[in-house]
């Protein structure tokens, strides 16, 4: 696949994440952050598994690496009650921004560790550009950090890095879509407690059932099956810094849906975080083929 069209899948997949936060913001009250991580693995597994069935994916699991899978699965499982418990204590901008602005630097660290790979002057000053922006984009005057909430953040991008990185591994010897739907439902599998746990009474109304398929069918089957079929021409490193578009767009969506304040300097590091994306998709024909391709 072409570069520069894997990147724009990408993207797209970032976009579809950035709901998220929103998504659960107008969630029932009733609602616990680990419950609605479980409902969204749940829905999206069984909806991508399902997928692969009807089309007649090839689903043959010798080919398939159980280390990254087992360690991809365990990555999403920590990163659902991570990161909604983050939006809940620190805001929906502050939550997404912190998750996914401590990713990259995580997963340039990861992506050395394991595929040996250094990162580029392009990516570092990407990646930096990116997380000054994040930073300014949770500047605010009436804003305080929940220390406990600000690490579950972290905690939820060390775990998506970790996916990314792995994930990489899975995309190399299966189909993205049908390597997505073994993570999912396996991730799902492992959250089956939670239903049992925290009350699940929201779901029963038609808030709760579209909430449910929207982080369920497009946040994760739809989003990470782009995501997974991009990760096949483009580092995961790259892919991570990227996909700062999903704080951009949660940013925008709580200005605009949630009636969030908007300052000049969050106005600055939303474009700081559209340059870091600019500089990273550019790619001119001296450096397409500069990506590694698994």
């Amino acid at each position: 696949m072409n570069t520069s069209l894997s990147k724009i899948l990408i993207l797209c997949a970032a976009v579809l994440w950035g709901t998220t936060g929103t998504a659960q913001a107008l969630a029932s009250a009733e609602a616990h952050s680990v419950a609605i991580g479980a409902v969204r693995l749940a829905v999206g597994g069984l909806s991508l598994l399902a997928a692969c069935l009807i089309q007649r994916k090839n689903m043959d699991l010798r080919r398939l690496p159980i280390l990254p899978l087992a360690v991809a699965a365990a990555s999403m499982t920590a990163y659902q009650p991570l990161f909604f418990s983050a939006v809940i204590k620190t805001g929906v901008a502050v939550g997404t921004m912190v998750a996914i602005g401590s990713a990259p630097l995580l997963s340039g660290v990861l992506d050395y560790i394991v595929y040996r790979k250094k990162p580029t002057k392009k990516w570092l000053l990407a990646t930096f550009t990116g997380i000054i922006g994040c930073c300014c984009l949770l500047l605010k005057k009436d804003s305080q950090i929940d220390v406990i909430g600000l690490g579950m953040a972290i905690g939820a991008g060390a775990s998506f890095a970790c996916y990314t990185t792995v994930n990489k591994s899975i995309v190399g010897h299966v189909d993205p879509q049908v390597g997505a739907a073994l993570v999912f439902t396996a991730a799902a599998v492992l959250l089956i407690p939670c239903w049992f746990m925290y009350d699940m009474s929201w779901l029963v109304s038609l808030d709760g059932i579209g909430i449910a398929l929207h982080l369920g069918i497009l946040t994760t089957a739809l989003a990470y099956v782009l995501f997974s079929t991009a990760l096949k021409s483009v580092h995961a490193s790259t892919a991570v810094t990227l996909s700062l578009a999903e704080p951009v767009t949660a940013f925008l969506l709580g200005v605009f849906l949630l009636g969030e304040s908007l300052t000049l300097v969050n106005i600055c590091g939303a474009t700081l975080v559209f340059a870091s994306l600019a500089i990273l998709t550019y790619s001119p024909k001296s450096s397409l083929n500069q990506e590694v391709r698994i």
